[in-house]
Order: structure tokens, then C-alpha cells, then sequence
């Protein structure tokens, strides 16, 4: 019902569990006809430019009144986003106020399909979720871990069951009566998680797969090294040593790499980049940290973005490549996304180029560009499933 021509900005408007705001706006112009179809018609400007389907959801950013540099991610996967689209008359630039509207909806994004049945864990010395597909099964297994914010990330794990997949999301520090903080680490505990998922009724064997995200990732390359029931892990923006927390199995320790805090840097703006804090992995000092992943008889998918400044992943990535070919090895895969940074999250959720940390509490660097990652992320989500399909049957 738009006028031939007509310029219109579109405003997508949603609220986290808090009831912080987040929003994002583009500018579009109506066809011949008075219509506007996202995924053909291009943005001319706002928050991002070009035709982007999913624009709206990716480019969501805090509102101005809010606190800066936080992140919207669903805690629950119970409950959908509830995104309210809004089309507004004119060309309006972000942080501008907008014309009247002409036309608004409510869109829910659900993280969970109908039929995902969730089921929280206090097994042995386990603990977190784990979610399973509807139907009879059985269902390749996955262990799903997050990074150094701690806690039980749910989001992508109930993604990855909506897509056939029984999926293990594990914290493994501050939650519930696990450690409040990652001081060591015992590869015993994510051991009891693979042969507990692997002996799963629902889940298929003969080995499972682990997916994870910066030291997360760190934790599958450890997991397939040294975990026979591991066959296939994916490791997004990981490092091919240990870091921060020394990790223990049995008689073995792999210390942990330091940061080192004089190689932070702080903008005016009080963003701290940590880009070249952590201690150099080629430095001979630092290859009792290093992870043998040579001795791994399973496969590797490793996805980084090549923009990455929360630290170095892409060369973490050469390394343990050097490292795999240099004992003779082909078992790995190597996504790497120009213009990417460093969290890459299953499609459309919303890109972070600063983000609060966790436990720091500061404003970190993550780097990136807002629509290189975006297409990171679309592109690695489909690839992940496919490797992981392939390795785990």
C-alpha cells in the first residue's frame, strides 16, 4: 500500500530479559507497484546497506538511552525474541526520530522447534542441558561450550537440536556447584560428559562430536586429542595451546598461556583491545601449553574471521594446521571469513563489534564489520551442521 517510489525507513525494536532495548533501522523505497520485499530490494542507508533479508535482526544494536556495548542473546529458550518491525514514512538516519508509521508487526524468532524436549543435568559431576530432537532418534550427539563468560549458554544448543542434532550445552564454570571461577581445569569432568552422551539411549554412536567457542574451542581440541569418544570437533576462533586455566588429566597438565595485562590497550572511548596480550604459542617457553592434536584420530572444523581482536585465532588456526600436516595429517577443515571478528553465532544474532565482558567488566574489542560477520555467520552455520553430520553419521 506504499506509494510507487516512496521512501520509507524500516525500525526493528526488541527488549532482552532485562528490558533493555535494542534496535536497528535501514532505508528502503517502495517499487513501481507500492511494495517492498526484503529479500530482493536493497537498503540505501541506516544501519546497514544492500539487500539483507535479515538485516534488521543482525544490525540490532542497544538503544541510545541504554547502557553501550551490551549483547542480545537469548537466555532462554523457552520463550521466543519478540521483535516489533516497524515501517516509518521517509528517510530517517539512526538515532534520528523517525516519521509517522504506516504499517507495523510483530515478528518472534524461536530458538527451539516444536517438539525439542529439554532436560537439565546434575549427572555424577555434570551439570547443564541437554536437548533433544522430537522423534524416536537415534540422533548424533554434540557437546556445545562457550568461552570465558562462564555460565550455561542454551541458545545454540537447542538450535542445533531443532536440526536433528542431540546437543550437550555444558558450562563448566560459575554455575550451579561447579568452580565460581576458571582457576584449573579437569579433563575428567568433560570426559563423564562425552561417555555420558555417547551411552545416551538417544544418541547414535559410536563417537559424539564437540563444538565450542574461543576457550571452548580450546576445550573440543583437548576433548578430540586425548577423549577416544570424540571423533569430530569444531572449534570457532580457538587457540591451539591452553590458556589462562592449567588443565589436568590424570597425571598430565597442559599449563595454560598468560596474558599479559601491559599489552592491553585502552581507546579514549575505554575499550580495551587485547589483540596481542596473550602469550606468543611459537615462543619455545610456551610449547609445554601447546595441544598435541596430532595424537587426535578424529576430525577438525576450524572457523575463525580474519578480523578477530579479542586475540590472534586466525594464526592459531595455521599453527595447529602446520602442526596436523607436519605428523603426515589431513583431518582438518579451515573456514576463515574475511571482515569477520571474533564471537561467529549461529545466523543473524546480532553483531557485538564491542561487547562487555563477563568477568572483566569492561568494554572489549571483538572486532569485525557488521555485514562480513553477519555472512560469516550464515555461511559457518550451514557448514558446521554438514561436518558434523558427515563425521557423526
Amino acid at each position: 500500500g506504499l506509494g510507487a517510489g516512496q521512501a520509507v525507513t524500516l525500525r526493528a525494536v526488541a527488549a532482552d530479559e532485562r528490558g533493555c532495548l535494542f534496535q536497528s533501522c535501514a532505508q528502503y523505497r517502495a517499487d513501481a507497484r507500492g511494495r517492498l520485499h526484503l529479500g530482493t530490494d536493497p537498503s540505501h542507508g541506516g544501519d546497514y546497506t544492500g539487500v539483507e533479508p535479515m538485516g534488521l535482526f543482525w544490525s540490532l544494536a542497544p538503544a541510545g538511552m541504554e547502557r553501550p556495548y551490551q549483547r542480545l542473546v537469548p537466555r532462554s529458550t523457552a520463550a521466543p525474541m519478540k521483535v516489533e518491525v516497524l515501517v516509518h514514512q521517509g528517510h530517517s538516519p539512526p538515532g534520528a526520530i523517525p516519521g509517522p508509521v504506516v504499517a507495523k508487526a510483530q515478528v518472534e524468532r524461536w530458538f527451539a522447534a516444536p517438539g525439542v524436549r529439554r532436560i537439565r543435568l546434575k549427572e555424577g559431576g555434570v551439570r547443564g542441558s541437554l536437548f533433544l530432537p522430537p522423534g524416536d532418534g537415534p540422533f548424533p550427539g554434540v557437546i556445545d561450550m562457550y568461552g570465558d563468560e562462564g555460565g550455561l549458554v542454551e541458545f545454540r544448543s537447542s538450535l542445533l537440536a531443532s536440526r536433528g542434532f542431540a546437543a550437550l550445552s555444558l558450562p563448566y564454570f560459575d554455575f550451579e556447584d561447579l568452580p565460581k571461577v576458571m582457576t584449573e581445569l579437569k579433563l575428567e569432568y568433560f570426559e563423564e560428559a562425552a561417555r555420558f552422551l555417547q551411552r545416551h539411549p538417544k544418541v547414535k554412536g559410536p563417537g559424539v562430536g564437540v563444538i565450542g567457542t574461543g576457550k571452548g574451542a580450546e576445550l573440543a581440541l583437548s576433548m578430540i586429542t586425548f577423549l577416544p569418544e570424540v571423533v569430530a570437533a569444531v572449534s570457532i576462533s580457538g587457540c591451539s595451546s591452553n590458556t589462562v586455566a592449567d588443565l589436568h588429566y590424570g597425571e598430565m597438565t597442559l599449563p595454560g598461556l598468560r596474558f599479559d595485562m601491559s599489552k592491553v590497550s585502552v581507546s579514549d572511548a575505554g575499550v580495551f583491545d587485547t589483540f596481542e596480550a596473550l602469550d606468543d604459542p611459537r615462543n619455545p617457553a610456551s610449547s609445554p601449553c601447546t595441544i598435541p592434536i596430532e595424537k587426535a584420530e578424529g576430525h577438525f572444523l576450524l572457523v575463525v574471521g580474519e578480523d578477530d581482536r579479542m586475540w590472534k585465532s586466525p594464526l592459531y588456526a595455521e599453527l595447529a594446521i602446520g602442526r596436523l600436516r607436519q605428523h603426515g595429517k589431513e583431518n582438518f577443515e579451515l573456514l576463515s571469513y574475511p571482515g569477520a571478528g571474533h564471537r561467529i553465532d549461529p545466523p543473524s544474532t546480532p553483531f557485538c563489534q564491542v561487547a562487555l565482558d563477563r568477568v572483566l567488566r569492561v568494554p572489549v574489542r571483538g572486532g569485525g564489520e557488521s555485514k562480513a560477520h553477519a555472512h560469516a555467520q550464515e555461511h559457518s552455520w550451514g557448514k558446521i551442521q554438514e561436518f558434523l553430520r558427515l563425521h557423526l553419521g
